[in-house]
């Protein structure tokens, strides 16, 4: 990804993540507005990818840094011979592959195929794309997936005989796709998948009536449970996301018609629901969702009009001002040795470059780091640790 500094950082963003259960806009959506777009998170940065506009399909990728509330242009899928790829209503997911993560997409509808079964793996290294084994399972779109013990799931959508409710786990390591238990809820498309802990949900959606259902998948056991349904009205075309132990489902269309923009919180521990605030702005379908870093950004889709506006929310379980403030990076600037310290046991510190290079790691749990920062260029870096699961970050500048 080629990101930009511009030589100095606001501090705007880290006080706004502090606040809980908020809303605050972000940078627009590059490229026209647009809906039906599928996006993943890789370290640093979201990525959404293909998508439907007032002129067609689409198959350009864009990039997100939060670090600069900024979108770049990213080679789009297939690459320079990507040419009848465009895509909308596709799955999308990361897995590890050749130790790095890497962006996949799959199935969903061109403007002449209107049902795929192709798939493509993206390396953020080399910033190529390149195709991996078809889906297994019948060409379909509006499709949902979810990851869990690095395999992802992709199944329910409609095929060119209807509604299906078969789910394929995809192992990138073997390249193979292979067939796992049937989801226990009705057939349907346009529903939401979310992980938690190492478990795949699945709810609401169409079913040819709309749906508020939720449904747990158990790895290994191959078994489905039956979870608290969705409290907010029965919809279709919503977005989900998991973050920590809880996730969020919002946005949608529902039976009347009525594009949606509230959100609700589902905690895995409790099996319980909480409504929680709405977007700022007007309700939809279609959109797009991505977490990154304790903070979850959701943008684009339709309402009558195809939208461009995007949103960052900081929720219950992201980063607050207890953990920014009790963290210390000291001297700051810093010349020769960065100190660390904390009242509370930190794990998994790291440095980072601004453009996403991993500097100086420490593993195991502690309340005090050292780094040498001597053969380091001058400029501005981010620090990052856990405090009791919670990921937490701060600027830390290097000068001569």
């Amino acid at each position: 990804m080629n990101k930009y500094i511009l030589g100095f950082i606001l501090f705007l963003l880290a006080q706004e993540v502090s606040a809980q259960d908020y809303w605050f806009p972000r940078d627009t959506v590059k490229g026209s507005p647009k809906s039906a777009s599928c996006a993943v998170s890789l370290p640093q940065v979201g990525l959404i990818i293909g998508g439907l506009d007032d002129f067609g399909f689409k198959r350009k990728m864009y990039s997100y840094s939060p670090f600069q509330d900024d979108w770049d242009e990213e080679v789009s899928l297939g690459g320079a011979s990507g040419d009848g790829l465009e895509r909308a209503s596709a799955c999308a997911f990361t897995l590890n592959h050749e130790n790095m993560q890497k962006a996949y997409v799959c199935l969903g509808q061109t403007q002449t195929v209107a049902f795929m079964k192709d798939l493509w793996e993206f390396n953020p290294q080399t910033e190529t794309w390149s195709q991996k084994a078809n889906f297994s399972g019948t060409a379909r779109r509006q499709a949902v997936c979810f990851t869990a013990a690095n395999k992802a799931y992709v199944g329910t959508g409609e095929d060119a005989a209807g509604l299906k409710k078969d789910v394929y786990a995809y192992d990138p390591n073997l390249n193979t796709w292979t067939q796992v238990a049937d989801f226990s809820g009705t057939a349907r498309r346009d529903a939401v998948a979310f992980e938690l802990n190492g478990y795949g949900f699945i709810g609401t959606g169409n079913d040819g009536t709309l749906k508020n259902d939720l449904w747990m998948y158990d790895v290994q056991s191959d078994t489905w449970i039956d979870k608290a349904s969705f409290p907010g009205t029965p919809r279709a075309g919503a977005v989900a996301w998991g973050a920590l132990s809880v996730a969020y489902v919002g946005t949608g269309e529902d039976l009347n018609g009525d594009f949606k923009n509230d959100l609700y919180e589902y905690n895995y521990y409790l099996n319980a629901w909480t409504q929680r605030a709405n977007i700022p702005a007007p309700g939809r379908k279609n959109a797009f969702a991505f977490y990154i870093d304790g903070v979850s950004y959701v943008g684009g889709g339709y309402n009558g009009i195809f939208l461009e506006d995007f949103w960052a929310y900081s929720g219950t379980a992201g980063l607050n001002s207890i953990e920014l403030l009790e963290v210390k990076l000291y001297p700051n600037p810093v010349q020769h040795q960065l100190t660390v310290q904390s009242e509370r046991f930190m794990d998994n510190m790291a440095v980072y470059s601004m453009d996403g290079k991993q500097l100086s790691t420490e593993s195991g749990a502690s309340q005090q780091f050292s780094v040498d920062v001597s053969n380091w260029e001058s400029g501005t870096y981010i620090f990052r640790c856990e405090i009791n699961g919670i990921p937490t970050q701060k600027i830390v500048v290097k000068c001569d």
